[in-house]
């Protein structure tokens, strides 16, 4: 039976239709806020609301719930956080009965978002995009079905995700990827000043030292050790100590540490609290600051890696998770690389190391070895710009999800 709208309470004064977004992420409240952005160019009397972070509350959303407490990977990371989760959704349903929206927007986080969904479904009689899809790509694929049954309409910001969704028969539209907006063409010179970092020969008898030990004073390594608080945890120790391996070749080495919503500030300082801290710089905010100033970055596998590559940034990915949900992701991920890069390529542009190979003495020797050529790592990164084609993807996804707004 579905709830009547009677109920519920009016649209706040001066907006016409309501739109309920749900995000779980940083990455999905920042993609959540450039729709939402997007949106309001086409239609300014939109009142938004959702469960988000501080980029949706920026565009002047209404946050009934905040991510905070709610990014989590992995199986056992999930369960610790289970009662947050459990209090969110059931926030949401709460705010269903009160604000029912004409139309419901899910943003990546799969595993609450689809339930989200068929919540809705069996509830009431409201209209479901989706943007930023569960990659059923790399595992779970039967939530092709789910998608289907409860989804209205999905938006693909990877090509080889058309292919599934065309033989599954849901409505889709591939709008391209999001971070093509953000990381325009201008962005992908290289961002290398140092001649023997990119290959180029040294030039003698211009007055300068010339020796490669002189010049390590401008090597500057960007350490990203993800935006999940279990991220955080299992790698930034592991990033530290390569850190102070690569340090103890090359003297003048310094280290900036991304810490990229301010959520978990306080515990990269913590766990940072016992190293040297004049090898380090915490960095707050989005990654571009860390990206113009670096030369190589080592980073958690996650969207960070894709937007250096569109930087053409060479990057290490690294990942670690508990050993029981690594094994149980290694009986379903279907996938050869963990890297989105690597995946949109077909080939490894991106070193990997991932649990067991994600340790400070693998790590800095793949480190060492790429210093010795970065010029060929960067030009590589040029073909993923190439396969994902031109930018839009918020406009075109706005777009579609506005026309399903009853």
């Amino acid at each position: 039976m579905k709830i009547s709208h009677e109920t519920a309470l009016p649209v706040p004064p001066g907006k016409k239709n309501s739109i309920m977004v749900l995000t779980g992420e940083p990455s999905g409240d920042f993609h959540a806020a450039t729709l939402i952005k997007a949106m309001g160019k086409i239609d300014p009397g939109l009142y938004i609301s959702g469960i988000g972070g501080p980029r949706m509350e920026a565009e002047q959303v209404d946050i009934f719930f905040s991510i905070d407490k709610l990014s989590a990977m992995g199986i056992t990371e999930v369960i610790s956080q289970f009662r947050y989760i459990k209090l969110a959704f059931d926030t949401f349903k709460s705010r269903l009965r009160t604000h029912p929206p004409d139309l419901i927007i899910l943003i990546d986080y799969p595993g609450f978002n689809l339930k989200a969904a068929k919540y809705v479904k069996q509830k009431f009689d409201i209209p479901i995009f989706y943007y930023i899809t569960p990659k059923v790509w790399a595992w779970k694929e039967s939530r092709l079905k789910e998608i289907k049954k409860y989804i209205d309409h999905a938006a693909l910001i990877f090509p080889f995700e058309e292919k599934l969704y065309n033989k599954a028969k849901i409505p889709s539209t591939y709008v391209g990827n999001p971070l093509m907006d953000d990381y325009p063409e201008h962005m992908a010179k290289p961002f290398l000043k140092r001649p023997f970092l990119t290959g180029e020969p040294l030039v003698e008898g211009s007055g300068k030292e010339s020796d490669r030990e002189s010049m390590d004073s401008e090597l500057v390594i960007g350490l990203l050790p993800g935006s999940r608080k279990a991220e955080i945890t299992n790698l930034l120790g592991i990033m530290l100590e390569t850190a102070v391996i690569i340090h103890e070749q090359k003297k003048s080495a310094r280290f900036l540490i991304s810490a990229v919503s301010g959520l978990h500030s306080e515990r990269i300082r913590q766990i940072l609290s016992p190293y040297d801290q004049e090898l380090f710089e915490v960095i707050q905010g989005r990654p571009m600051a860390i990206f113009e100033k670096s030369d190589l970055l080592i980073a958690a596998s996650g969207t960070v890696t894709l937007e250096a590559a569109l930087c053409c940034l060479p990057t290490i990915i690294v990942y670690k998770m508990s050993p029981i949900s690594y094994r149980i992701a290694k009986l379903f991920v279907r996938v050869k690389y963990a890297g989105l890069a690597n995946l949109i390529a077909g080939k490894e542009l991106m070193p990997e190391l991932l649990q067991d190979e994600a340790n400070p003495e693998k790590i800095s020797q793949r480190a060492f070895s790429m210093l010795e050529n970065l010029k060929e790592y960067e030009n590589q990164l040029l073909l993923v710009r190439k396969l994902l084609g031109a930018s839009g993807a918020s406009k075109r996804a706005a777009r579609i999800a506005l026309d399903l707004v009853k």
